[in-house]
């Protein structure tokens, strides 16, 4: 009995590496179409699941606290917005600070405020694919190479190894935004805040 159970179970083995190490021919094969919908459709869910709304969209407070304001969406920090001023004695005791709808950060880089991620040519509007993929995994403004580096808060190290069709699908959907027209603040160093 045991040798027959043995035998078939190598019997088993033998039949589904075989199945396993053919190749599929022609009519087997299944491609997948990616359309710019469907690209647009995975950015708008990485957007959302990788939280770049919490800094770079502007909020307002609700009755549940702070909600999107739908048409400012990734639009960044508010350039008619006036800065506020620094607790400079929460910054020396080793603090980093955010505004109420999280748009701008202060530490010890200085103050730094999120950037406009719509279709607008004041966003990323006017950006190349390439620039995008350099500003997320290099760390780059405006992904251009001799840039100055990302300032914190902007987490860019975490998508260094990000596979380029999510960056793609990102890039897509950003593209597909609404423009809105807003041109951040520039940083502003740590010894010139007030």
């Amino acid at each position: 009995m045991k040798q027959i159970t043995l035998v078939m179970l190598l019997g088993a083995f033998i039949v589904c590496m075989q199945n396993c190490t053919q190749k599929p021919n022609d009519s087997e094969i299944v491609s997948v179409e990616i359309t710019k919908d469907s690209l647009i459709k995975k950015g708008d869910y990485l957007v959302g699941v990788l939280g770049c709304n919490d800094c770079h969209s502007p909020k307002k407070l609700g009755p549940n606290g702070p909600e999107i304001i739908p048409e400012l969406l990734l639009s960044g920090y508010p350039s008619d917005r006036p800065i506020a001023k620094v607790n400079k004695e929460a910054l020396a005791e080793g603090w980093t600070l955010f505004n109420g709808d999280l748009t701008s950060g202060v530490g010890p880089w200085g103050m730094s405020f999120a950037a406009n991620l719509t279709s607008d040519e004041s966003g990323i509007g006017n950006w190349t694919l390439e620039q995008f993929k350099t500003s997320l995994t290099k760390g780059l403004h405006k992904g251009l190479e001799n840039s100055r580096p990302l300032l914190p808060p902007m987490p860019w190290f975490n998508y260094v190894n990000m596979h380029d069709s999510d960056l793609e699908a990102i890039y897509t959907y950003l593209q597909s935004t609404n423009p809105v027209k807003n041109v951040v603040p520039a940083p502003i160093p740590p010894d010139q805040l007030n």
